[in-house]
């Protein structure tokens, strides 16, 4: 039992670790009065809907969970209700310190652009270490509680239901006010990006926070903790003989990935540090050695930890395989969506002639980059089960979450400081501030493309092994793709990923609808609008994306918790597996095409607006905004949100498993 008081310690140091650098943060003072301004009006519409959305939550947690207590056990529901508070704690605190820290880190840009990426990447690493701190501590807790890691599936339902609500809540918010100040802002009114004048331009920073803070947390919460749950229980039924403390063996794992991402991050810091001779910045290069230098601690670590616990090696190399395939998706989502590389300028050129031509290039280029990802995540599975069979995926799925410490720390700070960005645009900080902040931007792009591409591999390998977990627990030797119960079971999982997409589409659709409505009414009502003489109703246009997204949030969130359960009771456990089964197949490919269509999408427009093709306002630009606008819900609604479908499914199916 001394692993287990291990782990919480561990969990505990990186929450300390958060509660230091945000202290930190906090120290460094906004001067300017207009960036402060706009920094508290951010911070109070992302709260706004914060709450809005916790007070739909509870009544979905207690409903939800008092059907656990009665029906499957009380053990089960106190452990949803810990998922459901620890999921819905680390959003909120990283929503927190994400609005706070974006006109500092405008601020902190005027010394420098090292200063300005210390600050944004500083607020990410608090996102960071609160989520696998807090993962961590509730696993480790819960099993020292219980001492059986079946029910603790309970929390992992908990983190999936919050991860759900937050993504696409999240998603449909950010998208809504984005398509709305993009339709009318730029194209229509020809005015920039994130201009003062724009009534939407507030709702559009604030939906930064809430899809890509909240939602992405959430999101990799979920997956954190379900890998380490489902290696548990695997370790616990004995299918790898040979071995000892494999239910332990997790939580070091994770503990140990802590540990090096922790010291990624001081490195990270401590490259930023502006030196007495001046040397030019290179945001993207000192992210990358901070995530590198993470992965090959936590390789180096592990190696020591599998062999004092389990008295062998082997294992350590499925856990490598697990660091490598995280990395390996990351580069591979790079490559295909940053401007740097062929893929996305030859999207950016096909603009030249018209926004068709742009969308079709771009929805070609994402379903092409289905290929290698797919063959990353099927080797990965093939040598992760030579070298340790079911339990070997299992600690693959643990080895590509493990330095989730500072991977999540690189992907938070893009929308921070997207939204420093904004604020030097509005606030009028002047052009050294203004270019300053929009390279950092740029970078904080490409980290969020990689962070997306890294969260939908790490669900699908978290799905798969949820999945192979439920035939153990459900008792399924096999699944009889023959038999016309579950063949139909296959149908309705591969269904499951487009119908949802379909629906928060759809959603961004109607609630884009209004906001363009709104902004036009704005533009055509306020006197002086758009000569700077009058100021724009924000507060409007955050209770549209507000309203629109806690009410189209609910179809699509009631689908993922009812069909399983649904297809389980009716056409029984057979049936059950084949939806898992085929919804990871095609929720994983329909995730990727449509994160990097968008990526790549809203890329090729940064580079026409980067001078190449013509630049801002010419004819290839204002086709590549189209495409920007189509790609939006596509990368940050629908892509993200399929993760959590995902997840959730397989967990529900864990579930219900011992009543069908």
């Amino acid at each position: 039992m001394i692993y287990i008081y291990v782990s919480i310690i561990i969990s505990l140091i990186a929450l300390v670790f958060a509660g230091i650098i945000a202290y930190g943060i906090k120290q460094h003072k906004i001067k300017d009065e207009k960036a402060k301004e706009i920094s508290r009006a951010i911070h109070k519409g992302a709260m706004a809907f914060l709450n809005k959305e916790y007070k739909v939550l509870i009544i979905f947690v207690i409903v939800v969970g008092a059907i656990l207590y009665f029906l499957v056990g009380n053990s089960i529901a106190w452990a949803f209700f810990c998922g459901a508070i620890f999921s819905g704690l680390a959003g909120n605190i990283g929503m927190r310190i994400a609005t706070s820290s974006n006109a500092r880190t405008a601020e902190a840009a005027k010394k420098s652009l090292k200063d300005g990426l210390r600050v944004a990447f500083s607020s990410g690493s608090v996102m960071g270490m609160t989520v696998v701190g807090l993962g961590l501590l509730g696993v480790s807790v819960l099993y020292l509680i219980f001492g059986d890691p079946q029910i603790i599936y309970g929390f992992g339902f908990g983190a999936s239901a919050i991860a759900l609500f937050a993504r696409v809540g999240g998603g449909i918010y950010t998208k809504a006010a984005d398509v709305g100040a993009d339709l009318v802002g730029k194209i229509e009114a020809g005015i920039p990006e994130d201009d003062p004048r724009n009534p939407a331009t507030i709702a559009d920073n604030v939906g930064d926070n809430v899809g890509d803070v909240a939602g992405m947390g959430a999101d990799l919460f979920e997956s954190y903790v379900d890998a380490i749950i489902a290696a548990m229980v695997i370790g616990s039924l004995g299918v790898l003989t040979g071995f000892r403390n494999l239910v332990f063996l997790p939580l070091l794992l994770a503990g140990v990935g802590i540990i090096a991402a922790i010291i990624g991050n001081i490195f990270v810091s401590f490259k930023n540090r502006t030196p007495k001779k001046k040397v030019p910045a290179e945001p993207h290069k000192i992210l990358n050695q901070g995530i590198f230098g993470s992965t090959i601690l936590a390789a180096i670590f592990s190696l020591f930890v599998i062999k004092l616990v389990t008295g062998q090696f082997i294992l350590f190399w499925a856990f490598l395989i697990g660091l490598a395939s995280g990395i390996g998706i990351g580069l591979i989502t790079e490559f295909f969506t940053s401007y740097k590389y062929k893929p996305t300028q030859k999207v950016a050129i096909s603009a030249q002639t018209g926004s068709a031509t742009n969308i079709l290039r771009g929805f070609s280029l994402g379903m092409g980059s289905t290929l290698v990802p797919v063959l990353i995540i099927s080797l990965a599975i093939f040598l992760a089960y030579l070298f340790g069979g079911i339990y070997g995926i299992a600690i693959a799925a643990v080895g590509m979450l493990s330095t989730l410490g500072i991977t999540l720390a690189a992907d938070t700070y893009g929308p921070v400081a997207d939204n420093a960005a904004g604020i030097a645009e509005m606030a009028k900080m002047g052009p050294e501030v203004r270019r300053r902040t929009e390279e950092l931007d740029a970078v904080g792009n490409t980290t969020a493309a990689i962070g997306k591409g890294f969260a939908i591999g790490a669900a699908a390998l978290t799905a798969l092994v949820l999945m192979v977990s439920y035939g153990l627990v459900a008792d399924l030797k096999v699944i009889d793709i023959l038999v016309p119960k579950t063949i139909i079971g296959l149908f309705i999982g591969g269904l499951m990923p487009f119908l949802f997409s379909s629906l928060t589409i759809s959603s961004v659709g109607k609630a884009a609808m209004k906001m363009v409505q709104e902004v036009r009414r704005q533009f055509k009502k306020i006197e002086g609008l758009l000569e700077g003489k009058a100021k724009p109703d924000y507060a409007r246009c955050i209770a549209i994306s507000t309203e629109a997204a806690l009410k189209e949030m609910i179809l699509p969130s009631v689908l993922v918790v009812v069909v399983p359960v649904l297809v389980g009771f009716i056409l029984g456990p057979e049936a059950l597996g084949g939806l898992l089964a085929a919804s990871i197949i095609t929720g994983f490919l329909l995730a990727v095409t449509m994160a990097n269509s968008g990526a790549s999408w809203d890329n090729a427009k940064k580079y026409i607006e980067a001078g190449n093709l013509g630049g801002k306002g010419s004819e290839s630009h204002k086709a590549a905004v189209v495409g920007d606008t189509v790609g939006d819900p596509f990368k940050d609604t629908a892509g993200p949100s399929l993760n959590i479908l995902l997840k959730l499914m397989a967990i529900i199916a864990l579930i219900i498993a011992p009543l069908l």
